[in-house]
């Protein structure tokens, strides 16, 4: 099942959502960047000590987790970001009912730092910020994840 495309109209009004909470002016770069302009925003945010908008940092998981399960295909890790999405990922044994074998769950930020390389598998493992369960569940092959 391919990942679903995000709405650019939700993308653009929550990223201008963020921008302005950043005293940024609304975002005016071309409409296939703008998922991308949503994590460097949302990383903004973190960046400065405040919370990201709810919707942008939602779409920003959302977009990063997606492209994780189209790099990274399969249905043998489910990826956990609460409380914004849950993906399944990774080729190999395919889990299909009761709870994965294979689990990996973090916050939101750490996924984004993870997803963008700013922070590394080993250091969120050792950090205590990525729970991972199962035998499959070392993601540190598919992350940090490359433009598509």
């Amino acid at each position: 099942m391919p990942p679903r495309r995000l709405d650019p109209e939700r993308l653009r009004a929550a990223l201008d959502d963020q921008l302005v909470a950043l005293d940024r002016p609304p975002y005016d770069g071309p409409a296939g960047a703008l998922a991308d302009a949503l994590v460097s925003a949302v990383q903004a945010a973190y960046d400065r000590g405040l919370p990201p908008e709810r919707a942008a940092a939602r779409l920003a998981v959302r977009h990063l987790l997606d492209r994780l399960a189209t790099a990274a295909p399969g249905r043998t890790v489910e990826v956990r970001v609460p409380p914004y999405a849950a993906v399944q990922a990774v080729d190999g044994p395919r889990h299909t009912r009761g709870t994965p074998p294979n689990v990996v769950e973090t916050d939101p930020r750490t996924w984004i730092d993870l997803a963008t390389g700013r922070l590394t598998w080993a250091e969120a493992v050792a950090g205590g910020t990525v729970s991972a369960s199962g035998a499959r569940a070392d993601l540190s092959a598919h992350l940090p994840l490359r433009a598509p």
